[in-house]
């Protein structure tokens, strides 16, 4: 029984010319050995575009390059892995930790402002939103989310506020599904009052920053692992000029401002973790 061939296309050179792309758009840093990523990723947008195969695509884009093929490129080998309260902890620490001290802190009049930056298809300011609206009495007017990532059709996606039954599985329990989201079809339809709450934008980390804060809380979790040092101390330092001075930031799991960036302080939440500005903001 014969089987299709899975070697790469992708010559050293077609790898190189992918590396230097998406580093100089997006910093994101392909380290040797992902040609299989980018082949895997780069593979439907070829054939899309009715070439043979990944390294005629890049042969295409190199001699003739262009800001569509090269937004394209750079979507696809972002990586969009989300689910419904990823890790759990945070969360909960932000609803049990984080919103108790903001609400001390600040009066009632005032909005609480949140980023879910790198958000992927939304499930993450999602998850916050619900959390807030079933904890905080008139969340829907006073908290504002903002979501952002790279990918257009990831904001899109965020903005619409649907999702497949697999993606609900992913980690969404039965009671805030039937809670806050509707049947659309053979999807799901986050309800307008949650949507109202969450503004979707485009946002490469390594350019321009919004201007919606100053944020109270930061939600920067499982992207400053893509980056070398002085990227992550780059953004690191702007978010910081767009936070509260008694604002949390909170990161992945696996990532840490020790030994990058010492101008927070590590404190903890809960289960979990946050990061605190120790230094005044300067402006991003």
């Amino acid at each position: 029984m014969s089987t299709a061939s899975t070697a790469s296309t992708l010559s050293p050179s077609g790898f190189d010319f992918v590396r230097a792309l998406v580093h100089r758009e997006s910093a994101i840093v392909l380290a040797p050995g992902k040609e299989y990523l980018v082949e895997a990723r780069l593979s439907p947008l070829a054939r899309s575009r009715g070439l043979r195969d990944v390294q005629a695509l890049v042969e295409a884009v190199r001699s003739s390059p262009d800001v569509e093929s090269t937004q394209l490129i750079v979507e696809a080998l972002t990586t969009n892995e989300t689910s419904w309260f990823r890790d759990g902890d945070p969360f909960t620490g932000m609803v049990q930790v984080v919103l108790p001290s903001l609400l001390a802190a600040r009066t009632p009049a005032e909005p609480l402002r949140i980023w879910s930056a790198a958000c992927s298809s939304g499930q993450e300011p999602y998850t916050i939103a619900m959390l807030l609206k079933d904890a905080l009495p008139g969340a829907g007017e006073r908290v504002r989310i903002s979501a952002s990532d790279i990918s257009r059709e990831m904001v899109e996606r965020t903005r619409g506020g649907r999702f497949s039954q697999m993606e609900v599985n992913r980690g969404l329990p039965a009671p805030l599904l039937v809670r806050h989201l509707t049947r659309a079809g053979n999807d799901w339809q986050v309800n307008p009052d949650l949507r109202r709450m969450v503004t979707a934008f485009e946002c490469n980390l390594v350019g321009t920053l919004p201007r919606t804060g100053p944020f109270d809380v930061v939600f920067l979790r499982n992207v400053l692992i893509y980056f070398d040092i002085p990227t992550k101390r780059s953004i690191l330092a702007r978010v910081r000029a767009l936070m509260r001075p008694d604002g949390w930031l909170f990161l992945g799991a696996a990532e840490s401002t020790l030994g990058v960036d010492d101008a927070w302080e590590r404190v903890p939440v809960g289960r979990s973790s946050a990061y605190r500005p120790t230094r005044p903001n300067r402006g991003a």
